[in-house]
């Protein structure tokens, strides 16, 4: 049996219809997805990243171990030389997941006595790995500058000694909500204030910026961000991620970031299809025109349909529809299952209470027929909420 504290707090899951399941693929039209680029599923990739691996001359399924052993496969240089040029950086470490790389570096980078300060809508794996540091940390107001300003002012009078660090923490494209913050103000205020700032640019990754390298690249920042960690599962249609950084902070994080040291590395198939990924979105950028032209219809079909209020204003491939309650917004979500559209009901605890949503991830290969009947019958129902 379960011990009770745990099976209370499942117990209390069912109660606020909360309780979260595992639910099987599904052939239903997709707004749910970070597939944002249809990589996932692209033959052409596929068939291209199993060259690479015939190339290796060579059959190798795993990785045997990590890479400080037998793991580091001749393919991850390829691949992190790759990264960096791609992404206008120094250098680069490929961890096993976005959730790795977070945790990876909150956990070992920010030291005892230093100060992290990170926006409040963070997502789960930095507020994981900052809860492992111990450094301590306090959050600002979403996308607020000004509170954030205020609390770097407080407590760089308590940073007495120089070896101790501010750390700075928030994300290009937030995964809720889809807003972006003022990218270049912060960077001059953290500039300014000498303090470190880190960006998370997992949603930005193949769709903004030259060949979709990003926001920061976008903005020309990369000299200002002291960390950058993007993905390769959401618009790369592949698995991993890596942080961009300097030589020094990647020597640092070899030696010391504990989910890189014990863990496993990623088999040469990833590998292959990562590079694969990179490639396709440096020779082609039909695949980012078209989400964007996605995006823009979309926006225009809600400003036509006078769904503005409900949803939160987004230039991403994120658009997130309020929808207060979770028994409603699951009820609206499976509405739409039945007419054959996938959309995610988000629900609290993973908003808060008041804030549940349904969200609508767009891709390149959504169709304007598509989006106009999900929004249209989406309209019919929230208009009797």
């Amino acid at each position: 049996m379960l011990p009770k504290k745990l099976q209370h707090k499942l117990d209390k899951r069912q109660e606020e219809n909360a309780f979260r399941n595992l639910s099987e693929t599904n052939s239903l039209i997709d707004f749910s997805s970070n597939d944002y680029l249809g990589f996932s599923k692209s033959k052409h990739l596929f068939n291209k990243s199993l060259e690479i691996l015939d190339a290796q001359k060579g059959i190798q399924n795993g990785a045997t171990g990590s890479r400080l052993l037998s793991g580091n496969h001749t393919l991850y240089q390829q691949v992190e030389q790759q990264i960096t040029a791609f992404h206008n950086s120094e250098n680069a470490l490929v961890f096993n997941s976005g959730y790795d790389a977070n945790i990876g570096f909150f956990s070992c980078v920010p030291q005892r006595h230093d100060i992290i300060i990170y926006d409040e809508y963070c997502h789960a794996s930095i507020r994981d790995g900052i809860t492992m540091s111990h450094a301590k940390a306090y959050k600002f107001e979403h996308n607020n500058l000004k509170h954030l300003e205020e609390l770097i002012n407080q407590h760089s009078e308590h940073i007495s000694e120089e070896d101790q660090c501010i750390y700075v923490v928030t994300e290009s494209v937030f995964s809720m909500d889809g807003d972006t913050p003022d990218l270049v103000t912060l960077s001059q205020l953290c500039q300014a204030k000498h303090v470190h700032l880190i960006i998370d640019e997992a949603h930005a990754v193949g769709v903004f910026g030259t060949h979709g390298n990003g926001l920061i690249s976008k903005h020309q920042l990369e000299a200002m961000v002291f960390a950058r960690i993007v993905t390769f599962g959401k618009a790369l249609g592949a698995h991993g991620a890596a942080i961009l950084c300097n030589n020094a902070l990647r020597d640092y994080l070899i030696n010391f970031s504990r989910p890189f040291i014990y863990t496993t590395a990623l088999p040469p198939h990833t590998l292959a299809l990562i590079k694969v990924a990179y490639d396709e979105l440096q020779s082609q950028i039909k695949h980012t025109m078209k989400l964007h032209h996605n995006i823009e219809f979309f926006k225009s079909e809600i400003s036509k349909l006078e769904l503005q209020e409900v949803f939160i204003t987004s230039d991403s491939a994120i658009h997130s529809c309020i929808i207060s309650g979770n028994d409603k917004v699951k009820q609206l979500s499976n509405i739409l299952k039945d007419n054959n559209f996938n959309v995610k009901a988000i629900l609290s605890p993973t908003v808060p209470k008041g804030k549940e949503r349904l969200r609508f991830c767009l891709h390149a290969f959504n169709t304007e027929k598509e989006i106009s009947e999900v929004l249209r019958i989406l309209t019919t129902f929230v208009k009797t909420l």
